[in-house]
């Protein structure tokens, strides 16, 4: 019965990749035009590296055009910045992402906010925050995007439910809460400011820990029959070896929820599928066709 209880991410990010691919198929067919996604490493960052790699083979699979580039640690700011006006330039670039983190001696806003919003497919552009939080569409970030869509394959409206954020971040807490909102959540954001947290997520029907710190929510922090979305992707040692856990104390919160997503496997998958899903939308809106509809992904 526990395996039931489990939200299967990769199984749904690859029901969006292949739609992905189907839409793109299509629009290659009416404008001969094809999808590309550029992206910018900087540095020897191993986790970065690994994300680079994945979210460029997945590029090639959906059919999109990939453009990459590799810069040593020691680029310039002003060095990273000019690429990113070429490739704001380039016409054959419908989506740019930077891959983040930079290093220390870079100033990682003024590197996103040099990307034209309608390339932004991060959704990390202070316009496309703006508009996320004025209720206009806009490039949403990829993470919380992808733990939206997991959410509505529950419920198409959220309205009476109570959500839970725990962390703030830009990356994740903040456009997540966007996110609920537009869907009729009552939402609450918990922090390290915060006080009596897990009395407060007690109380919460949909949970979603994004702070960053391996198994932080524990069992008891969770009321039955809530839904847990755990962003979290930490690296801990157990028994001398390595392993990936989440936020959420999964085996505690297994008990308590209704349904879960594991890590790995649950929201990680989802994050690539969406910056595909984003710039496949990107690439409609900039050749003044209509984006097509997120329903018809998840059909």
């Amino acid at each position: 019965m526990k395996n039931e209880k489990i939200i299967d991410g990769k199984k749904l990010a690859a029901e969006i990749r292949s739609k992905v691919r189907t839409l793109s198929d299509v629009f290659k067919s009416k404008t001969n035009i094809t999808p590309g996604l550029a992206v910018v490493l900087v540095g020897e960052n191993p986790a970065s590296k690994v994300y680079v790699k994945n979210k460029i083979k997945q590029t090639e699979e959906v059919g999109f055009n990939s453009f990459e580039h590799k810069l040593p640690i020691e680029t310039p700011e002003q060095d990273l910045l000019n690429i990113v006006d070429s490739l704001n330039k380039n016409k054959d670039v419908n989506g740019i992402l930077v891959q983040l983190p930079l290093p220390d001696h870079i100033n990682s806003d003024k590197v996103l906010d040099k990307i034209l919003p309608e390339k932004d497919v991060d959704g990390f552009h202070a316009m496309n925050v703006g508009k996320l939080w004025s209720g206009l569409d806009a490039l949403v970030p990829c993470t919380p995007l992808g733990c939206s869509i997991m959410i509505k394959k529950i419920f198409d409206d959220l309205s009476g439910k109570k959500a839970v954020i725990v962390g703030r971040s830009n990356i994740v807490g903040k456009p997540m809460a966007a996110l609920l909102l537009k869907m009729n959540a009552t939402v609450t954001i918990v922090h390290s400011r915060t006080k009596n947290i897990e009395d407060i997520c007690k109380d919460a029907d949909i949970l979603v820990a994004a702070v960053g710190v391996p198994e932080m929510v524990k069992g008891s922090w969770i009321k039955e029959d809530c839904i847990v979305i755990d962003v979290g992707i930490n690296r801990i040692e157990v028994n001398n070896k390595t392993k990936l856990v989440g936020d959420v104390d999964f085996n505690q919160a297994l008990d308590k929820a209704s349904l879960i997503t594991p890590v790995p496997g649950g929201v990680g998958p989802m994050t690539i599928a969406c910056l595909l899903l984003n710039t496949l939308n990107a690439t409609h809106s900039q050749n003044g066709m209509k984006q097509p509809e997120l329903g018809s992904l998840l059909e």
